[in-house]
């Protein structure tokens, strides 16, 4: 699974690497770390992921950058609102202090400070987020908020965002069915039960009994192994 600028670190993670050899070993156990991370989690495979992303984070805190280890913090964050576990970003919290403002700006997006949201981000925020964010934190409505997410391009990057908007109480039925399609064709399993489940609870709650049962009926095929 290809590492996202979506998630925020990835070029930060190899940043000053040049095109003359040798790349010091730290940086590629490092982005290769956080992709099989990434990608286990995706996958529903915590195990695999805890081990991967603690490897990743070792090859980092041996340079002692502190801004290395937030960006990857953050990246495991990201991933977790994509699958819709909307929980406190704790590796982050505890490094919270030494976070550049475009690292605090991503932190803050996550947790789903969009207008009207509760201490939004302002418009100098939002203007240090990963450039394909930017249009889904400054739209001014539902509608707008939905385009930005469709106009992305990366998947991971997409649920990312459809996570964050649904965070913000955001999200229209629309969104959530094309988060579900984009977790979908890629197989990833955490995210499509995430987005099936919410679908269905809003299915049963509009009284469509019939299309509770079918996403249900899906949910139980996504869960076989």
């Amino acid at each position: 699974m290809k590492n996202t600028i979506t998630i925020a670190a990835a070029a930060a993670l190899l940043a000053g690497c040049s095109n003359n050899p040798p790349v010091p070993d730290w940086q590629m156990n490092a982005h290769n770390g956080i992709d099989r991370a990434t990608a286990a989690y995706m996958e529903g495979n915590t195990r695999i992921e805890a081990a991967e992303f603690k490897r990743a984070r070792s090859a980092l805190a041996s340079t002692g950058k502190v801004d290395l280890i937030i960006r990857a913090e953050l990246i495991q964050c990201a991933a977790r609102v994509a699958a819709l576990v909307f929980e406190d970003c704790a590796g982050y919290t505890k490094l919270a202090q030494d976070a550049s403002p475009a690292d605090r700006a991503y932190a803050a997006y996550l947790a789903g400070r969009l207008s009207g949201a509760g201490a939004p981000l302002s418009p100098s925020d939002i203007a240090l987020l990963p450039a394909q964010h930017q249009a889904v934190a400054a739209a001014t409505s539902d509608a707008a908020a939905a385009g930005a997410v469709q106009a992305i391009t990366d998947p991971l990057s997409k649920l990312v965002a459809s996570g964050v908007l649904l965070r913000a109480g955001k999200a229209s039925p629309q969104l959530l069915a094309d988060a579900a399609e984009t977790a979908s064709a890629q197989g990833w399993r955490r995210p499509l039960l995430a987005w099936l489940g919410v679908l269905a609870m809003r299915a049963e709650q509009a009284g469509d009994t019939a299309e509770a049962q079918r996403i249900k009926r899906r949910i139980d095929l996504a869960t076989e192994k």
